[in-house]
């Protein structure tokens, strides 16, 4: 698990606020519109979701061991080369590496970890796994505002290549296994017993393949969920900095707004995998969705310092909660043994909606110098998302007996 939570820490949300602290000091320095890197940055994020699915059968195939090492070389190899960016294409191509290695695969590496490695106490592991992604909110915002002030944008991206290096490839390489199967183990450190003893030809039975899974209603319906969340916390990540400034607030506050939010979003993560163990998962995806709503019509009417405040730790909350229960609903109905390719399909929408938000939101702020317009066009999509949540309901296989 706490290489799990090491991948989550460097693949978690703090990366998408990293990418914002580093738009403003790059858009000044290449004289670029903001629109223009936003429209590089969802290029560059639709095309990355179509390569997680083939990620998500790698993993499948090879094993969380070999993939978080693969991934984790080539992800400080992109970190490094972002240094030189002077051309648009360059940025795209930056982006693409970033979202593809970063949040699609080293997120889907430590949650797949984590499901193999536990069952009955799924929700509790992915919820002190995922306290690394408000870790990582915490930390890397902070870390990258101040490299970026002493050193410059350039240097800052080389350093954080480095720190992925360094991190994951000696933690992958010796703490990382598979499975608990491989070691002699079942999940949740139960020893090796007969399937008749263990339960594990009940657990294997409703183990979905990805061929079964696209065939079930709920399949698609938390797809469709998992869009919310991404699409419209990305979008005011990506602008967060404009966003607070626009506010009539100081790039320092919005800076610490960002650090407030991880504190809140361990509160929420908390409470998402308690919660998961306890209660029907689509239950707590509608409230989550509700969540984000509230969050949304607050940060509108944002003037003063606390309610900034506020705003970051209702985002951190409504973050924690709904992404604690996402990584546990898909193990929780379709099983271990294909999660990864599962996954990756499900990962690929996610980011491919992750793409959408923040070039509408770019677009709409260089017509209209603000953000309001935009929040308000995105409201209905969380509420449509609270009424679907209810739909997805855990798929029953169907099985064929013949004499």
């Amino acid at each position: 698990m706490a290489v799990a939570g090491l991948g989550m820490f460097i693949s978690g949300p703090g990366q998408t606020y990293v990418v914002s602290i580093f738009v403003d000091p790059m858009l000044e320095e290449l004289g670029w519109s903001r629109t223009l890197y936003a429209g590089l940055y969802t290029g560059g994020t639709i095309t990355a979701a179509t390569l997680v699915p083939f990620i998500g059968k790698l993993l499948d195939r090879y094993g969380g061991r070999v993939m978080l090492v693969a991934v984790a070389l080539v992800f400080g190899v992109a970190l490094q080369l972002m240094r030189f960016v002077d051309e648009p294409f360059q940025l795209f191509f930056g982006i693409l590496a970033i979202r593809t290695l970063g949040q699609g695969s080293l997120g889907l590496i430590s949650t797949t970890l984590t499901a193999m490695w536990f069952v009955r106490m799924r929700g509790r592991a992915m919820a002190i796994m995922a306290l690394a992604g408000p870790a990582s909110q915490a930390a890397f915002p902070m870390l990258a505002f101040f490299l970026i002030a002493t050193l410059g944008w350039r240097i800052t991206w080389a350093v954080l290549g480095l720190i992925v290096w360094i991190a994951l490839v000696p933690t992958g390489v010796l703490l990382t296994r598979r499975s608990p199967e491989a070691t002699g183990m079942l999940p949740d450190g139960d020893r090796l017993l007969s399937d008749s003893a263990s339960g594990g030809a009940s657990e294997r039975s409703q183990d979905w393949t990805l061929s079964e899974a696209v065939r079930t209603k709920s399949f698609w319906v938390l797809m469709v969920v998992g869009s919310s969340l991404s699409m419209i916390s990305t979008a005011l990540a990506f602008h967060h900095i404009s966003l607070i400034v626009g506010k009539g607030l100081g790039v320092g506050l919005a800076a610490g707004v960002l650090s407030f939010t991880a504190p809140m979003m361990v509160v929420g993560t908390i409470m998402g995998g308690y919660l998961a163990d306890k209660v029907p998962n689509r239950f707590i995806l509608a409230a989550g969705q509700v969540g984000l709503l509230l969050t949304m019509l607050w940060v509108l009417n944002v003037t003063e310092p606390w309610q900034a405040f506020v705003y970051g730790g209702m985002m951190g909350l409504t973050q924690g909660t709904v992404m604690t229960v996402t990584n546990v609903i898909w193990p929780n109905y379709f099983g271990r043994a294909h999660i990864g390719s599962i996954r990756g399909v499900a990962s690929s929408a996610m980011v491919f909606s992750s793409a959408l938000g923040p070039l509408p939101f770019g677009y709409i702020f260089d017509r209209t110098g603000g953000y309001n317009v935009a929040i308000l066009a995105f409201l209905g999509l969380p509420i449509a998302c609270a009424l679907l949540s209810l739909l997805a309901v855990p798929p029953v296989k169907k099985f064929l007996y013949t004499k």
